[in-house]
Protein backbone atom coordinates (compact mmCIF):
# COMPACT_ATOMS: atom_id res chain seq x y z
CA UNK A 1 0.00 0.00 0.00
CA UNK A 2 1.21 3.43 -0.82
CA UNK A 3 2.80 5.39 1.67
CA UNK A 4 2.07 9.60 1.93
CA UNK A 5 5.84 11.42 2.15
CA UNK A 6 5.05 12.40 5.74
CA UNK A 7 4.49 8.35 6.92
CA UNK A 8 7.73 7.81 5.49
CA UNK A 9 10.45 7.04 8.44
CA UNK A 10 11.83 10.71 8.87
CA UNK A 11 15.55 9.57 7.80
CA UNK A 12 13.55 8.77 4.08
CA UNK A 13 11.67 11.95 3.46
CA UNK A 14 13.69 14.22 1.05
CA UNK A 15 12.85 17.45 3.03
CA UNK A 16 13.85 16.90 6.57
CA UNK A 17 17.02 14.80 5.08
CA UNK A 18 17.87 18.16 2.87
CA UNK A 19 17.87 19.88 6.18
CA UNK A 20 19.87 17.32 8.32
CA UNK A 21 22.23 16.21 6.05
CA UNK A 22 22.05 18.91 2.59
CA UNK A 23 20.18 18.55 -0.29
CA UNK A 24 23.58 17.02 -2.24
CA UNK A 25 22.83 13.83 -0.11
CA UNK A 26 19.33 13.33 -2.03
CA UNK A 27 18.80 10.24 -4.37
CA UNK A 28 18.08 11.60 -8.11
CA UNK A 29 14.67 9.98 -7.20
CA UNK A 30 14.67 12.43 -3.98
CA UNK A 31 15.54 15.76 -5.53
CA UNK A 32 13.41 15.28 -8.16
CA UNK A 33 10.41 14.36 -5.67
CA UNK A 34 11.53 18.13 -4.06
CA UNK A 35 10.80 19.47 -7.36
CA UNK A 36 7.56 17.64 -8.49
CA UNK A 37 6.36 18.10 -4.44
CA UNK A 38 3.06 16.05 -4.95
CA UNK A 39 2.57 12.43 -6.49
CA UNK A 40 -0.09 10.87 -7.87
CA UNK A 41 -3.03 9.00 -6.06
CA UNK A 42 -1.38 5.13 -5.78
CA UNK A 43 2.08 6.94 -5.83
CA UNK A 44 3.91 9.56 -3.28
CA UNK A 45 6.46 11.91 -4.54
CA UNK A 46 9.50 9.83 -4.24
CA UNK A 47 8.08 7.19 -5.21
CA UNK A 48 6.69 8.59 -8.70
CA UNK A 49 9.82 9.99 -9.13
CA UNK A 50 11.33 6.64 -8.73
CA UNK A 51 8.80 5.68 -11.55
CA UNK A 52 9.46 8.48 -13.62
CA UNK A 53 12.85 7.93 -14.17
CA UNK A 54 12.57 4.08 -14.88
CA UNK A 55 10.06 5.04 -17.39
CA UNK A 56 13.06 7.13 -19.03
CA UNK A 57 15.29 4.86 -19.11
CA UNK A 58 16.56 4.55 -15.42
CA UNK A 59 20.46 4.27 -16.50
CA UNK A 60 21.27 8.11 -17.24
CA UNK A 61 18.99 9.13 -13.92
CA UNK A 62 18.62 12.92 -14.15
CA UNK A 63 19.87 13.24 -17.28
CA UNK A 64 17.29 11.24 -19.06
CA UNK A 65 14.33 13.87 -18.52
CA UNK A 66 16.42 16.58 -20.27
CA UNK A 67 15.93 14.98 -23.52
CA UNK A 68 12.22 14.74 -23.26
CA UNK A 69 10.14 17.86 -24.85
CA UNK A 70 7.14 19.15 -22.78
CA UNK A 71 4.77 16.62 -24.80
CA UNK A 72 7.09 13.42 -24.26
CA UNK A 73 7.12 14.22 -20.24
CA UNK A 74 3.37 14.24 -20.49
CA UNK A 75 3.25 10.35 -21.86
CA UNK A 76 4.97 9.25 -19.06
CA UNK A 77 2.51 8.03 -15.94
CA UNK A 78 1.93 10.52 -13.33
CA UNK A 79 3.23 13.39 -15.00
CA UNK A 80 0.87 16.59 -16.62
CA UNK A 81 1.61 19.97 -18.26
CA UNK A 82 2.77 21.38 -14.52
CA UNK A 83 4.92 18.72 -13.68
CA UNK A 84 6.60 18.18 -17.06
CA UNK A 85 6.65 22.34 -17.51
CA UNK A 86 8.71 21.89 -13.78
CA UNK A 87 11.01 19.66 -15.11
CA UNK A 88 11.85 21.52 -18.07
CA UNK A 89 12.18 24.95 -16.48
CA UNK A 90 14.23 22.83 -13.98
CA UNK A 91 16.49 21.98 -16.81
CA UNK A 92 16.62 25.38 -18.29
CA UNK A 93 17.36 26.95 -14.86
CA UNK A 94 20.77 24.40 -14.77
CA UNK A 95 21.66 25.66 -18.54
CA UNK A 96 21.34 29.46 -17.46
CA UNK A 97 23.29 28.89 -14.31
CA UNK A 98 25.99 27.10 -15.83
CA UNK A 99 26.28 29.81 -18.85
CA UNK A 100 26.21 32.91 -16.33
CA UNK A 101 28.99 31.29 -14.60
CA UNK A 102 30.90 32.52 -17.54
CA UNK A 103 32.93 35.58 -18.16
CA UNK A 104 31.26 38.15 -20.17
CA UNK A 105 34.67 39.05 -21.32
CA UNK A 106 36.27 35.56 -22.32
CA UNK A 107 37.99 35.09 -25.14
CA UNK A 108 36.83 32.15 -27.17
CA UNK A 109 41.06 31.40 -28.84
CA UNK A 110 40.67 27.76 -28.13
CA UNK A 111 38.22 25.03 -28.99
CA UNK A 112 38.59 23.97 -25.45
CA UNK A 113 36.84 27.11 -24.22
CA UNK A 114 33.70 26.93 -27.01
CA UNK A 115 33.31 23.70 -26.60
CA UNK A 116 32.99 24.19 -22.63
CA UNK A 117 30.73 27.14 -23.38
CA UNK A 118 28.38 24.94 -25.00
CA UNK A 119 28.15 21.68 -23.82
CA UNK A 120 25.66 21.88 -21.02
CA UNK A 121 23.39 23.32 -23.63
CA UNK A 122 24.06 21.06 -26.29
CA UNK A 123 25.24 17.73 -25.25
CA UNK A 124 21.88 15.68 -24.60
CA UNK A 125 20.02 17.84 -27.19
CA UNK A 126 17.35 15.41 -28.97
CA UNK A 127 18.18 16.73 -32.61
CA UNK A 128 21.36 17.87 -34.01
CA UNK A 129 21.50 21.64 -33.70
CA UNK A 130 23.94 24.67 -35.91
CA UNK A 131 24.90 27.63 -33.86
CA UNK A 132 27.15 30.45 -35.29
CA UNK A 133 29.24 32.12 -33.18
CA UNK A 134 30.07 35.97 -34.08
CA UNK A 135 32.86 37.01 -33.01
CA UNK A 136 35.42 40.33 -32.55
CA UNK A 137 38.65 40.80 -33.48
CA UNK A 138 40.10 40.14 -30.71
CA UNK A 139 38.03 36.74 -29.92
CA UNK A 140 35.51 37.98 -27.63
CA UNK A 141 31.78 37.18 -28.07
CA UNK A 142 29.72 39.91 -29.84
CA UNK A 143 26.36 37.31 -30.18
CA UNK A 144 25.43 33.60 -30.70
CA UNK A 145 22.29 32.34 -33.30
CA UNK A 146 20.87 29.31 -34.12
CA UNK A 147 21.36 28.65 -37.59
CA UNK A 148 19.44 25.43 -37.80
CA UNK A 149 17.63 22.73 -35.94
CA UNK A 150 17.36 19.33 -37.15
CA UNK A 151 19.42 16.50 -39.49
CA UNK A 152 22.86 18.63 -40.27
CA UNK A 153 22.76 18.72 -44.65
CA UNK A 154 24.66 21.31 -46.42
CA UNK A 155 21.89 22.07 -48.39
CA UNK A 156 19.73 23.04 -45.92
CA UNK A 157 22.53 25.26 -43.82
CA UNK A 158 22.04 28.85 -45.45
CA UNK A 159 25.54 30.16 -46.18
CA UNK A 160 23.83 33.21 -46.84
CA UNK A 161 22.13 33.78 -43.67
CA UNK A 162 25.55 33.00 -41.81
CA UNK A 163 26.81 36.17 -43.45
CA UNK A 164 23.33 38.26 -43.36
CA UNK A 165 23.83 37.74 -39.35
CA UNK A 166 27.83 38.12 -38.89
CA UNK A 167 27.95 41.92 -40.69
CA UNK A 168 24.36 42.74 -38.75
CA UNK A 169 26.27 42.04 -35.81
CA UNK A 170 29.27 43.42 -37.34
CA UNK A 171 31.70 40.20 -36.54
CA UNK A 172 35.12 39.62 -37.85
CA UNK A 173 35.55 35.50 -37.19
CA UNK A 174 32.81 33.16 -36.86
CA UNK A 175 32.87 29.74 -35.24
CA UNK A 176 30.75 27.23 -36.39
CA UNK A 177 29.28 25.01 -33.31
CA UNK A 178 27.01 21.67 -33.72
CA UNK A 179 26.46 18.12 -31.94
CA UNK A 180 25.70 14.93 -32.56
CA UNK A 181 23.03 13.44 -30.42
CA UNK A 182 24.81 9.73 -30.81
CA UNK A 183 27.27 11.85 -28.15
CA UNK A 184 29.79 10.81 -30.51
CA UNK A 185 31.52 14.16 -31.83
CA UNK A 186 33.44 12.32 -34.68
CA UNK A 187 32.64 15.00 -37.81
CA UNK A 188 30.59 13.52 -41.09
CA UNK A 189 31.62 13.65 -44.43
CA UNK A 190 28.74 16.15 -44.37
CA UNK A 191 30.24 18.20 -41.70
CA UNK A 192 33.25 18.93 -43.42
CA UNK A 193 31.83 19.50 -46.58
CA UNK A 194 29.62 22.64 -44.94
CA UNK A 195 32.71 23.40 -42.47
CA UNK A 196 34.28 23.49 -46.20
CA UNK A 197 31.28 25.98 -47.93
CA UNK A 198 31.52 28.26 -45.20
CA UNK A 199 35.90 28.52 -45.11
CA UNK A 200 35.35 29.74 -48.87
CA UNK A 201 32.24 32.19 -48.69
CA UNK A 202 33.97 33.96 -45.24
CA UNK A 203 37.33 34.36 -47.49
CA UNK A 204 35.19 36.44 -49.94
CA UNK A 205 32.97 38.50 -47.25
CA UNK A 206 36.42 38.87 -45.44
CA UNK A 207 34.74 37.00 -41.99
CA UNK A 208 37.09 34.41 -41.41
CA UNK A 209 35.26 31.15 -40.05
CA UNK A 210 37.67 30.05 -37.29
CA UNK A 211 37.05 26.69 -36.26
CA UNK A 212 33.85 24.15 -36.53
CA UNK A 213 33.40 22.36 -33.02
CA UNK A 214 31.25 19.04 -32.79
CA UNK A 215 29.91 18.54 -29.84
CA UNK A 216 29.41 14.98 -28.23
CA UNK A 217 28.28 13.74 -24.53
CA UNK A 218 31.29 15.53 -22.35
CA UNK A 219 33.75 15.12 -25.22
CA UNK A 220 33.90 17.37 -28.54
CA UNK A 221 35.96 17.52 -31.61
CA UNK A 222 37.75 20.65 -33.01
CA UNK A 223 37.57 20.19 -37.37
CA UNK A 224 40.14 22.86 -37.26
CA UNK A 225 42.73 20.83 -34.76
CA UNK A 226 41.89 17.67 -37.09
CA UNK A 227 43.11 19.37 -39.70
CA UNK A 228 39.84 17.99 -41.66
CA UNK A 229 39.30 21.28 -43.54
CA UNK A 230 41.71 24.17 -45.02
CA UNK A 231 41.41 27.02 -42.79
CA UNK A 232 42.75 30.30 -44.14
Amino acid sequence: MNRKVKEMPVSERPYEKSLKYGVETLSDAELLAVIIRCGTKSLNSVELSREVLKQCGGRDGIAALERRSIEELKKLKGIGSVKAIQLKALNEFAKRLWRSRRSPDEKFTKPSSIALYYMEDMRRLPGEEVRIMCLDNSCALIKDFVLSRGTVNASMVSVRDIFLNALKFEAVKLVMVHNHPSGDPTPSKEDILITQKIIKAGVLMDIRLADSIVIGDGIYISIRERRLAEFY
